[in-house]
């Protein structure tokens, strides 16, 4: 009987995502009958109205009260409505994804978007050999593997898909248009990402979610657990790992900055440290956060329960 009796909770669950499916698709469907600039400020506005009102923002302002135990209430609460600001810019870019990157290496004047480390964007295109680069939820974090593809550097992303599977079909086709080849989070994921650097390939890596049986680390002095595929790969590979990441600037333009390779800590062996290479990251994305906190995704449940 036990069967029988969950399959009205999945019949309504099945029927409410595709509803929540339905009613995003159609919010961005209107979207594209505006200009690029005015839909993404209406739904910054409206994110920044909604977000509040959401049990997700006393996640982020409990998330914000572990991070920054030194600032104010006021100072949280106000990173907080900058953090659904950018989600709301976030949600909407993804209708206009090919509109904004329009990065010129050849152009006078920059437009929307400029490109910090052009040079090493060049450089890792023609060498012929695997490379490794790691970002997080920044900014719109969305614009790098377009803007690898604008120099010709083919970069397979491994991402995780939206727990609503109408959206997360929907996500990865657009996502396959706009951003070439793409590895589902899941079951077999890191066998494929190990098979693209084996050919020579490049991959991509978030690396700032919630691994439930990841590495034991620090983000913001407090415990976290962090998945520790990159360093893995990058020991099995002995391949370089680049920091990358898009930060919002002011009158809706963007910043893209490739940073050099990292050194990473070694083992007596010479091997790679993948505990101490793993906490590496997490302290380069801390730093990232802490210098534009309101373009992090704070919701995300990085620490359990916010406690040490």
């Amino acid at each position: 009987m036990k069967p029988l009796l969950r399959l009205p909770r999945k019949t309504l669950k099945r029927g409410w995502d595709w509803l929540t499916a339905a009613a995003v698709f159609l919010c961005l469907a209107g979207l594209k009958c505006f200009p690029a600039r005015q839909g993404i400020a209406f739904f910054a506005w409206l994110a920044r109205f909604l977000g509040p009102l959401t049990r997700r923002h006393q996640v982020a302002l409990r998330n914000l009260r572990a991070a920054f135990p030194e600032k104010s209430e006021q100072e949280r609460r106000a990173i907080a409505r900058g953090m659904w600001d950018n989600v709301g810019r976030l949600f909407a870019e993804y209708v206009y994804l090919d509109k904004i990157f329009d990065f010129d290496p050849l152009a006078e004047k920059p437009g929307l978007v400029e490109v910090s480390g052009r040079d090493l964007f060049i450089k890792l295109r023609d060498e012929k050999k695997p490379h490794i680069f790691f970002t997080a939820h920044t900014g719109n974090f969305e614009l790098l593997p377009i803007c690898a593809a604008a120099f010709d550097l083919n970069v397979t992303a491994l991402f995780r898909p939206p727990n609503n599977p109408y959206i997360a079909k929907r996500v990865l086709k657009a996502r396959r248009t706009n951003m070439g080849h793409l590895v589902p989070s899941k079951a077999g994921s890191a066998w494929a990402l190990a098979n693209v650097l084996e050919k020579g390939g490049n991959v991509g890596v978030l690396v700032d979610q919630k691994f439930n049986r990841g590495i034991k680390g620090r983000f913001f002095n407090r415990p976290v657990k962090t998945n520790p595929l990159l360093a893995k790969l990058a020991r099995q590979f002995d391949c370089a790992v680049y920091p990358v990441r898009c930060i919002r600037l002011p009158e809706g333009r963007y910043r893209l900055e490739l940073y050099p390779a990292l050194t990473l800590p070694r083992r007596k062996d010479g091997t790679i440290d993948i505990i101490a290479a793993t906490q590496k990251l997490n302290l380069i994305v801390e730093s990232w956060v802490r210098e534009y906190p309101e373009q992090w995704l704070w919701f995300h449940k990085r620490w359990k329960n916010g406690r040490k």
